[in-house]
């Protein structure tokens, strides 16, 4: 793939996908987005897990205004599409993406960082919605993401006053599983990934793409789907492997960290 502003690196089973525009703050460009979408389509067969990052200071500090156009209503739903296709990518891609968080987690960053499986901030990060004091919507998926993790009344919250939430905030009420200390977030992010490569491969499918829409479903459909998940996840050789060597007395137990 020629990348423009994105690194990709392969450390074993990870893939570190790093946004780098550092003196955009790396915001997000129509080219960034599709550059985005091409990395978590095409990753290698051998990579089980990846990292999401941005180089320099700050995450990602949203939609990269200059690019803003005057669109029409068309143009503009078109556009929107664009993005949730590419943001599809990474919450439904092959893998699942571990999303290390520092300084701005703004706007489209936000529905960006929304999309990944794991979110780790470090004590510099600071997460906000300014569209609606722009006059403008959340188009990346944000409606339909970001509540799910903070819940609706917050996000509206955000979007009518402008209101920003610190890193210490941000991990209390939803927007990151993992709070460390300031530049360590990448590190904890990759130390993550690497567990979550180990996994059986059927089982990160199932909690990347059957858990969110079980989610969804009413609890009658959601039995039968969880049944005919777990029926296809034992069946796999792996599994059956893993499952043995626990009985055997071959694999660690559960225990108190």
């Amino acid at each position: 793939m020629n990348l423009k502003d994105i690194s990709l690196e392969i450390r074993g089973p990870v893939a570190v996908v790093r946004l780098c525009r550092p003196a955009k703050r790396n915001a997000l460009s129509d080219g960034l987005i599709a550059e985005v979408r091409g990395v978590f389509e095409n990753l290698p067969e051998t990579v089980r897990a990846a990292v999401l990052d941005g180089e320099g200071d700050h995450f990602c500090a949203g939609l990269d205004l200059s690019e803003l156009k005057d669109r029409n209503a068309g143009e503009g739903l078109h556009h929107s599409r664009m993005w949730h296709s590419a943001l599809e990518q990474v919450q439904y891609g092959p893998v699942p993406v571990i999303a290390a968080l520092h300084g701005a987690v703004v706007g489209g960053g936000l529905e960006l960082a929304s999309a990944c499986h794991i979110r780790v901030a470090d004590e510099s990060a600071f997460f906000a919605l300014p569209e609606g004091s722009r006059g403008i919507f959340v188009g990346g998926g944000g409606a339909v993401r970001i509540p799910r993790l903070i819940g609706v009344s917050r996000m509206t919250d955000m979007m009518l006053t402008g209101r920003v939430y610190n890193a210490q905030d941000g991990e209390r009420v939803g927007f990151a599983e993992y709070l460390v200390p300031k530049g360590q977030a990448s590190e904890k992010a990759f130390e993550l990934a690497l567990r979550v490569a180990e996994n059986a491969p059927l089982t990160n499918y199932a909690l990347m793409h059957a858990l969110p829409r079980i989610a969804e479903q009413p609890a009658d459909q959601g039995f039968l789907t969880e049944a005919l998940m777990a029926a296809i996840a034992q069946s796999a050789p792996e599994a059956k492997d893993r499952v043995r060597a626990f009985l055997e007395g071959r694999a660690a137990k559960v225990a108190k960290v």
